[in-house]
């Protein structure tokens, strides 16, 4: 396999492109344009358990993303693609739609733990490979009081769970079993291992 000297980054959060800095590996955007239905790949299915939605949103965020890069007839690098959902028990926590689900999914997990489950997946021109990561988080009580300020600030909107780790949320988190960066959306050490054959200093 030839050494590139970029990749493409099929997403538009700020805190993934953050993390690939963090390991400098230089990157291009390829996100979604106006003619396609992001949101629709993460929807979810009855009875489907978290580890298997974010697998299977992961994978089907990477088939959209080089398809995209086809139809605008970019130069070829390797795509990447990950995605990140909270799961209490076997529910699933996506991005709220609006403040009361916002309010309703921080409610719910006041005072309890939770898993963060982030998905990454690498198409290097000829195959796909994908990691998995498993992240622990316990939240102590959190006054409602706080609940609705962290919610009129805007920051749960477009978060899985409602929350970022590196926001003003992670006052309230009494412990973490797993990857700070996995929370963050981007598990940086599965993310290096995908990457390193391609770039050897990842």
């Amino acid at each position: 396999m030839r050494q590139i000297d970029f990749i493409y980054l099929a997403s538009a959060s700020p805190r993934r492109r953050q993390l690939l800095d963090q390991l400098g590996v230089r990157h291009q955007l390829l996100v979604a344009d106006a003619t396609e239905d992001a949101e629709a790949l993460e929807a979810t299915r009855r009875a489907e358990l978290p580890a298997a939605y974010v697998r299977r949103v992961t994978l089907a965020k990477l088939g959209a993303a080089r398809a995209r890069l086809a139809r605008r007839g970019w130069p070829i690098a390797p795509i990447l693609c990950a995605d990140t959902t909270v799961a209490l028990g076997t529910h699933i926590l996506g991005k709220p739609a609006d403040a009361a689900q916002a309010m309703a999914m921080l409610t719910l997990l006041s005072g309890r733990p939770h898993r963060v489950i982030s998905g990454v997946a690498l198409f290097d021109g000829r195959r796909t490979t994908s990691r998995l990561n498993i992240s622990h988080v316990r939240f102590g009580v959190i006054p409602r009081r706080e609940i609705e300020a962290y919610v009129a600030s805007g920051e749960p909107f477009g978060k899985a769970g409602a929350y970022a780790i590196q926001s003003q949320a992670a006052r309230w988190i009494e412990h973490i079993d797993g990857s700070y960066t996995g929370i963050m959306g981007l598990p940086l050490f599965e993310t290096a291992q995908l990457l390193r054959r391609l770039l050897p200093r990842a």
